[in-house]
């Protein structure tokens, strides 16, 4: 399993620190590998079956519908795998993604309401799950696919939300500190 980058510094507000980053399952790319091995596999063995008869055309080609099949079905969503991560400080859940364009999804500690994971056989068997992260907006839940040890992030996270709505602030009555607002 590759180790994600950390949250960078800029993103974080006063006072907040990260506490986990994960990034998806290699499981996710199986599909990828397997396209790959077999595209150039078949495009092997074309080109040797082809030989040297004729101008090269028909090598071209065959070497040009691998190349696009290798970076449609392998590097894509090698690339989305590998600029997709997951943080969690303790103040809020950032999803972040993108190859060219970066988009983000946060959601303060303090707004989501329940958090639950789901592993099949296969998930039970690589240790990962699918996390489930619903909040108080209007938009729907947000479902984290192939999360890496998804007992310890949920186990993780849920404590971090149960803190946070227990009213444990900070010096600023931000969620996420150390002091509790009854305390002053």
């Amino acid at each position: 399993e590759v180790a994600a980058v950390a949250l960078s510094e800029k993103l974080l507000v006063d006072g907040e620190r990260e506490i986990l980053t994960v990034r998806t399952h290699l499981k996710s790319l199986v599909w990828s590998v397997l396209v790959l091995v077999v595209v150039c596999g078949v495009a092997g063995f074309g080109i040797a079956v082809v030989g040297d008869e004729g101008d090269g055309i028909v090598r071209w080609v065959i070497l040009g519908v691998a190349a696009v099949l290798i970076v449609w079905q392998s590097l894509l969503p090698f690339l989305r795998w590998l600029t997709t991560t997951y943080h969690i400080t303790n103040r809020r859940l950032v999803q972040q993604t993108g190859i060219i364009n970066r988009t983000g999804r946060i959601i303060p500690l303090s707004r989501i309401n329940h958090v639950t994971f789901d592993k099949d056989l296969i998930d039970r068997i690589l240790r990962c799950g699918t996390l489930v992260v619903v909040d108080a907006s209007e938009s729907e839940g947000l479902t984290l696919p192939d999360v890496p040890r998804v007992e310890d992030v949920h186990r993780t996270l849920t404590q971090l939300v149960f803190d946070s709505h227990e009213g444990l602030y900070d010096e600023d009555d931000r969620p996420g500190g150390r002091g509790g607002r009854h305390d002053r």
